[in-house]
């Protein structure tokens, strides 16, 4: 898969809905419920990051919801690439961008949206081919603002903001010509999955669905 490919598939998943939901399982059990009521609120991307001991096996169970799209976040090597992909997720989402991991997943056809701070970065993304990018840390790298100015002269990529994004602030991207989503962990609070609170968190993503509007 080219890094054009790549972007236009990652391009069409961010478009199903203004915010992609960045989840950090602890609890199997949370998997099935949590996808169930994302999906019901309109979030049918979801990003489960690689970073705790479930994460994968959350991930083969998430990918049996019907109408969700489930990707693997915080992919940093060939192997997180190759276990993702075992494990069902469709696309991936890495903090940064390495010759290895780009290569991984080119080779390995999976769907990618590689992370980017600065405007050397989404430059160099941008001459392998790679015109959806995700742009991390979003808040700590100047913001909204920052992303604006980013893409004055490079307008031909789009990106989903991720890092500090918030009900608050999501709009302030989502407002932007570059901006597709934005990636936000605040729709799925661990206080909400630990209480079992599924109709909470799908009035939290039906609320995020709206930012579209």
């Amino acid at each position: 898969m080219t890094p054009a490919e790549q972007s236009r598939r990652a391009i069409e998943i961010c478009r199903r809905a203004p915010v992609v939901p960045v989840l950090v399982i602890d609890d199997l059990a949370h998997a099935r419920p949590l996808a169930e009521a994302l999906v019901a609120g309109g979030l049918p991307a979801l990003e489960v990051t690689l970073r705790t001991p479930v994460a994968l096996e959350a991930i083969r169970i998430m990918a049996e919801v019907p109408g969700g799209i489930v990707g693997a976040g915080t992919l940093l090597t060939p192997e997180d690439v190759a276990a993702a992909l075992a494990a069902g997720a469709l696309f991936g989402v890495s903090p940064g961008a390495t010759d290895r991991l780009l290569a991984a997943c080119a080779d390995q056809g999976m769907p990618l949206l590689p992370g980017a701070a600065t405007a050397t970065e989404v430059m160099a993304l941008l001459e392998r081919g790679y015109t959806m990018q995700k742009f991390f840390p979003a808040e700590a790298s100047g913001g909204a603002p920052a992303l604006k100015a980013i893409g004055a002269p490079i307008p031909q990529v789009s990106f989903c903001p991720t890092g500090g994004v918030s009900l608050k602030n999501a709009r302030d991207y989502l407002g932007l010509s570059n901006t597709v989503c934005v990636g936000g962990s605040w729709v799925a609070p661990k206080a909400l999955m630990e209480q079992g609170d599924w109709a909470g968190i799908t009035a939290l993503a039906r609320e995020a669905a709206a930012l579209a509007g």
